[in-house]
């Protein structure tokens, strides 16, 4: 498929491509009428011209449009320009958790349960309206850098009513590694296969492997139907017994062995979540946001939260004149808005927010603490705090975080500091080296300074391309140059 950047597709104008599966590519593009980004996939040229995928492309548009929430990732159009079938969708600047994991490793526990709560979210929503995504796994959870998870990509989703929900025969779809035993089997399936898979995905963030692997798919589709994963405790001997058997339950071979549907797994979660606040390893339910407690079932205790904050005002509704009285309603309103929006506030763990900067015993753990917030200022403190006992690896290591977290942001002026500093490191540090020349290039690129860039992309041999390869997103764009 040739690349559409540059192209104007309707109102879009298409600024660069972000990826490519199976069926479509990925591009950024702004919607000019509004004046915002948004992600625009487009169905491959090769598919477009057969009517049966062309079908399902537009099933997959109008089954996401139908879920509106805040966990889920909202498509606002789908559309045709010049023969190219697109769907218009929100643009979530961050990374999914598959580049999250192979960027940082191993997810712990209280991240674990906070991705798992606002997942299960997304998919009490959907299941509300009978549909089942198909398709969980690491590409499709996305981390924003405002605050919030989000599930993409409901290409798969089908109604449960729908007659259709059997796969066609010899089609089995999905990803093997984080397919439930019935969809594999191609039988029928509801929100207990959703949840099968987002258990195999924590079982992956908490141990850092999928479950089952093997050489091709069908070895690892086999796994799913006869074999029982390593257990937990045994593969991630630090995970609370709780979120093990928690996790054990969600994976289970049998559909009436999980939990019922999203919302009985989110009354767990809410549960665990009270406990491992009292253990000290994750954050308490009394954070969640109201939509999370609507997804429990706690719409009950929700109400009641928001009587609270309502009495708490009837203090400042002091009588006045009449023509003072809208003023005062107004300020009340702002009052209960701003009180509202406070106990709504989720924190969360893979934010770019740092209030507060904690200073660790040593580089390597304040390294580590760094892979898991992932902002400027704890990329930073490893040699701001620890410069001179540091280790230069560890040091390098932490620009390069900085230098990626300004080229996810686009903010490639902040990123040229880091990056000119790892470019100059010895020789002997080829792999920096070449991460400093690929990145510069691609900075500078953006920056419309073309020599600079050319200059840069000279100095990286295919040898060297060959040997990175940490940062696909990063290459991808390079060899685009």
């Amino acid at each position: 498929m040739s690349d559409l950047t540059g192209k104007l597709l309707n109102d879009y104008q298409v600024l660069r491509r972000l990826g490519r599966g199976a069926m479509a590519e990925v591009y950024l593009a702004e919607q000019q009428s509004l004046a915002r980004q948004v992600a625009l996939k487009v169905l491959s040229v090769d598919l477009a011209s057969q009517p049966a995928y062309v079908e399902r492309f537009k099933h997959e548009a109008r089954s996401a449009a139908s879920l509106v929430h805040a966990n889920i990732v909202q498509v606002y159009e789908v559309g045709q320009s010049n023969g190219s079938h697109f769907i218009a969708q929100e643009y979530v600047a961050g990374q999914n958790l598959a580049e999250w994991m192979h960027r940082h490793g191993r997810v712990e526990p209280g991240r674990v349960l906070d991705i798992l709560r606002q997942v299960t979210a997304a998919l009490s929503k959907a299941h509300e309206r009978a549909i089942v995504h198909r398709d969980v796994k690491p590409e499709n959870i996305m981390l924003s850098r405002s605050g919030e998870v989000k599930v993409a990509d409901f290409g798969l989703a089908r109604a449960t009513t729908d007659e259709t929900n059997r796969t066609q025969a010899g089609v089995t779809m999905g990803t093997p590694l984080y397919m439930s035993p019935e969809q594999i089997e191609g039988g029928s399936v509801d929100s207990r296969s959703d949840i099968y898979s987002l258990g195999v995905t924590a079982y992956h963030m908490l141990t850092g492997e999928p479950p089952f692997q093997g050489e091709t798919p069908l070895a690892v589709a086999v796994q799913h139907i006869n074999k029982q994963p390593t257990p937990l405790a045994e593969a991630a001997p630090d995970t609370p017994a709780a979120l093990v058997q928690l996790v054990e339950r969600m994976m289970a071979k049998k559909p009436e062995d999980r939990f019922s549907n999203p919302m009985e797994l989110m009354r767990e979660l809410r549960m665990l979540a009270k406990q491992a606040a009292a253990d000290g390893w994750a954050e308490g339910p009394e954070n969640w946001s109201l939509s999370d407690l609507t997804a429990y079932g706690g719409t009950i205790e929700a109400t009641s939260e928001l009587e609270q904050l309502m009495r708490g005002t009837r203090a400042l509704q002091i009588p006045k004149p009449k023509s003072r009285r809208l003023i005062a309603i107004l300020a009340i309103a702002a009052v209960v808005g701003a009180l509202v929006a406070g106990a709504a506030r989720r924190p969360y763990v893979l934010a770019s927010s740092e209030p507060t900067l904690t200073k660790y015993e040593t580089a390597q753990k304040q390294l580590f603490h760094a892979k898991m917030v992932d902002t400027p200022a704890a990329w930073q403190a490893v040699w701001t705090l620890h410069g001179e006992e540091a280790d230069p690896f560890e040091i390098n290591q932490a620009k390069q975080g900085l230098a990626r977290y300004y080229m996810r942001a686009e903010d490639y002026e902040k990123a040229l500091d880091p990056l000119l500093e790892l470019a100059d490191v010895p020789s002997a540090q080829h792999t920096t080296r070449t991460f400093a020349y690929v990145a510069l290039a691609v900075a500078y690129a953006e920056l419309g300074n073309d020599e600079k860039a050319r200059l840069y992309k000279q100095q990286v041999t295919p040898t060297d391309l060959r040997n990175m390869q940490t940062d696909p997103e990063l290459l991808a764009r390079f060899e685009e140059l």
